[in-house]
């Protein structure tokens, strides 16, 4: 009977997502336990034209892109934010492997359209650009695990270039560079975010074309890497769906998802059940939880108040929450 308390106590502070016609509702069971009373987002910048892909570097600061400008570096030493990379090539996902390089997706529009990686000594790389002599659409988002493979989202939003694969999937780049396809059941996958375990894989799915879904969906990881079969964790639609996700040390799943007064972070436990919701003050395009003495606070990067799109400037905000986040790869 212990065991059920929490549950029961934190029941009791359940609120109701208002969904739209059609949609899932999400009633969030346990936000006292994963936001503890009082906790605020915090804005630490706010000056951007779209902010993304938020990661944690060794040294403890935040690194973020915002994309079609600029590859940028919060120092928590100072509150201040300088520029890494100018151009960026289009950043958007990042992710820091275990060498403490940060591994980046590059997108259209003028952008590398590639998986790239920066060395300690601010050198870039190509990491890979194309499968099976074909271009990428436009790498979106990563996660990195802990035997070095990484995996990537390729949907094509924006940019002129002709496309040369014909669909949108999900890759595999494994320790030597070799590129393979782990998955194309999501329609148009964006963000991606691998279980505690590595046994699950949880794919944002925004296509809504041709009776598609903006679906949260987790695969089973098969031995060779690539995915399996699929459930429906949480079906947005027909609202703005899941973009960027961070993993908690107890395997829940954060993902940002919603606009106007359903933006924000949605939190689910392992099994899909609701835990909390992050109201953000405009649209939400990524989360990432900090390292060390950070380890409880959520990094989102989101627009400010009234931002969809690209229509104002987008920022980067924190939350001091009550769980420790879960990082796949340790660094060296």
């Amino acid at each position: 009977m212990k065991r059920l308390l929490p549950f029961l106590v934190f029941s009791c502070f359940a609120l109701s997502i208002r969904p739209l016609a059609g949609e899932a509702v999400f009633t969030p069971l346990a936000q006292d336990a994963i936001v503890p009373a009082g906790s605020k987002l915090e804005t630490l910048y706010d000056e951007g034209a779209f902010t993304e892909g938020p990661a944690a570097a060794p040294d403890g600061s935040v690194y973020f892109s915002d994309i079609g400008h600029r590859l940028l570096r919060w120092n928590p030493e100072d509150g201040k934010v300088s520029v890494i990379r100018d151009p960026n090539g289009k950043t958007n996902g990042l992710m820091f492997d275990a060498k403490g390089r940060l591994v980046a997706c590059e997108g259209a529009n003028d952008g590398g359209r590639r998986i790239s990686r920066m060395e300690r000594d601010g050198t870039v790389k190509t990491v890979a650009d194309s499968f099976r002599g074909k271009r990428f659409n436009s790498p979106n988002d990563l996660a990195i695990r802990p035997d070095g493979a990484i995996y990537f989202t390729d949907p094509r939003y924006v940019g002129e270039e002709p496309r040369e694969l014909d669909f949108q999937g999900v890759f595999m780049i494994d320790a030597g560079g070799e590129v393979s396809l782990a998955s194309k059941k999501a329609k148009k996958p964006n963000g991606i975010l691998f279980s505690k375990n590595g046994k699950v894989a949880y794919v944002a799915d925004h296509q809504v074309e041709d009776g598609g879904t903006r679906s949260l969906l987790a695969f089973r990881v098969k031995k060779d890497g690539a995915f399996g079969g699929s459930r429906v964790v949480h079906d947005f639609s027909p609202g703005r769906g899941v973009d960027g996700m961070a993993l908690d040390a107890k395997g829940n799943v954060y993902a940002t998802a919603g606009r106007g007064e359903k933006g924000g972070v949605y939190v689910f436990s392992p099994s899909g059940g609701h835990l909390a919701f992050i109201s953000t003050p405009g649209s939400p395009t990524n989360c990432a939880f900090g390292r060390g003495k950070e380890a409880k606070t959520l990094y989102v990067t989101a627009g400010t108040k009234g931002a969809d799109g690209r229509g104002k400037p987008y920022g980067l905000y924190r939350i001091r929450l009550a769980v420790p986040g879960h990082h796949a790869v340790s660094f060296e």
